[in-house]
C-alpha cells in the first residue's frame, strides 16, 4: 500500500516541478526528484510507480497551485475599485513571467510531453478547463465586457505572450516590455 504522508508527497511534486524547470523533461527522474527534495532514495517510487505517474503528479500540482493563485488574484482585484483588462492582464503575465518563472517552465514541459502521453495530456486538461472558465467568470465580476466566445481566444493569446517572456532571458522581463505586449493583445496591431 503507498504511503500518504501528504507532507511527502508534496516535497516530491514540488521537486519535480523544480526539476521540470530546471533540467527538463527527461531530467525528471525518480532518484533526481528524491535529491531535489531531500528525501531518502527509494521514495519517490513509493508515491509514484513509474515515470508517467510522476508526472501526472506534478501536474496535478501545478493545477492546484495555479487554482490557489487566480483565487487569490480574484480576490485582489474584487477588492479594488475598478479593474481594466489591460492592468489585468499586465499583472498577471508579469507574475507569472518573473514570481512564478520556474511553474511555467515546467507547465510548457509537461505540455509538449503531454502531446505523447495521453493521461499526462488529461492532467492537464483540468488547467486549460479551470482557467477558462475562471478568465469568464473573473471578468464577469469584474464588469468587463469580454464577449464568453472571445475568451478561448484571449487566452491563446495570453499563453502564447506567456510562454514568450517566461523563456526570455530574466533581466528583460520589464514592466514596460510587459506592458507592450499586453497593448497588443488588447488593441491589436492597429
Amino acid at each position: 500500500m503507498p504511503p500518504t504522508n501528504p507532507a511527502r508527497r508534496q516535497a516530491l511534486t514540488d521537486a519535480a516541478i523544480e526539476l521540470l524547470a530546471s533540467s527538463g523533461v527527461h531530467g525528471l527522474t525518480h532518484r533526481a526528484v528524491e535529491k531535489e527534495s531531500g528525501l531518502p532514495p527509494g521514495t519517490a517510487s513509493n508515491y509514484f510507480r513509474s515515470r508517467e505517474a510522476l508526472l501526472v503528479a506534478a501536474a496535478e500540482r501545478i493545477v492546484e497551485l495555479h487554482l490557489a493563485d487566480m483565487d487569490r488574484a480574484a480576490g485582489q482585484h474584487r477588492a479594488a475599485a475598478s479593474v481594466r483588462l489591460a492592468d489585468l492582464l499586465t499583472e498577471s503575465l508579469l507574475a507569472a513571467a518573473t514570481t512564478f518563472r520556474t511553474r511555467y517552465l515546467a507547465i510548457f514541459e509537461l505540455q509538449l510531453e503531454a502531446a505523447r502521453r495521453p493521461a499526462l495530456a488529461s492532467a492537464l486538461m483540468g488547467l486549460q478547463e479551470s482557467s477558462t472558465r475562471f478568465t469568464a467568470g473573473h471578468h464577469d465580476e469584474l464588469g468587463l465586457a469580454i464577449p464568453r466566445e472571445n475568451i478561448p481566444a484571449l487566452i491563446a493569446l495570453y499563453g502564447g505572450a506567456l510562454f514568450t517572456l517566461v523563456t526570455a532571458p530574466p533581466e528583460t522581463i520589464t514592466r514596460d516590455a510587459v506592458q507592450r505586449v499586453v497593448n497588443v493583445i488588447v488593441n491589436g496591431c492597429g
